[in-house]
């Protein structure tokens, strides 16, 4: 019995007993699930398990925005506009990955699509994003996965801020066009899946879309562009991925997350290594 125990190990991705020679989990088909890979990105307590996903996100939010200020302290916004209030310097988040027309054509950072998701320009932003984040994305993780809810994520964000580069918006920054993308993604699954579930979950995730583009509409500087963008690219990445209820994830929607991830640290550690 002591001797199987050793010879066995739950599968990081199905949590179902295995022997530790499998190639392929025989439950739900993860390759290599003894790798140790494996266990630093599937399953519970893993990086990308649902238990973790969205605070995780939260966290390297934070630490961008914190870092954003640490960088030139002596202008940060201290403005009686609570809109405003503890705003990092232009300069602060040119650096670490703001993008726009000004990053990419003048300073030619394409790599900013991806960074730019990831900076904020007050307080109250970046609470409102990470809010908005902490409501969506719990649903879009129990609906289509944590892989393809970091697609979704991913894709959407620098996809919204493709299009607001093409409206020729000079500067932006914000995880919101990335958050409108889940809500496509959301708004998709309603409406694909149908029935009173279906219809509820549309019905409601389309009132939050409406109550985004009129509060973009009404606040000067809400880049709208984006959000559209964003929420446009959640509609097609809902619908190309897949949700659950159709299949479950797969190896392809592993290696997307993956691939995803990646290039997000390495547009993140682009804007902070500018700095040394």
């Amino acid at each position: 019995m002591e001797k199987r125990a050793r010879n066995s190990m739950l599968c990081p991705n199905c949590r179902s007993l295995i022997s530790l020679d499998e190639e392929r989990c025989p439950h739900c088909g993860l390759r290599n699930p003894g790798s140790r890979w494996k266990s630093l990105f599937t399953g519970r307590g893993s990086l990308l398990s649902p238990e973790r996903l969205i605070v995780n996100i939260i966290w390297v939010n934070a630490g961008m925005y914190v870092l954003s200020i640490l960088i030139h302290p002596a202008s940060i916004g201290l403005s009686a506009n609570p809109l405003s209030f503890l705003s990092p310097s232009d300069n602060s988040l040119l650096v670490l990955g703001a993008t726009g027309t000004i990053p990419i054509i003048r300073l030619h950072r394409w790599w900013t699509l991806l960074s730019a998701g990831w900076l904020h320009g007050s307080i109250l932003h970046i609470l409102f994003n990470m809010i908005a984040l902490r409501q969506i994305g719990p649903f879009i993780i129990q609906e289509y996965g944590p892989f393809r809810m970091v697609s979704i994520y991913t894709l959407s964000g620098a996809g919204g801020f493709f299009v607001s580069y093409l409206a020729g918006v000079p500067f932006t920054i914000g995880a919101s066009a990335a958050v409108c993308g889940l809500i496509g993604a959301a708004l998709y699954y309603g409406r694909s899946r149908g029935g009173a579930y279906g219809q509820a979950v549309y019905h409601q995730v389309g009132g939050w879309a409406v109550s985004i583009f009129v509060f973009g509409f009404l606040i000067p500087g809400i880049n709208n562009w984006a959000h559209g963008g964003g929420l446009l690219c959640g509609v097609l990445a809902g619908f190309l991925l897949g949700y659950k209820e159709r299949f479950q994830e797969n190896y392809f929607h592993r290696l997307l997350a993956a691939i995803c991830a990646l290039s997000t640290l390495g547009a993140l550690l682009a804007g902070v290594g500018s700095l040394l």
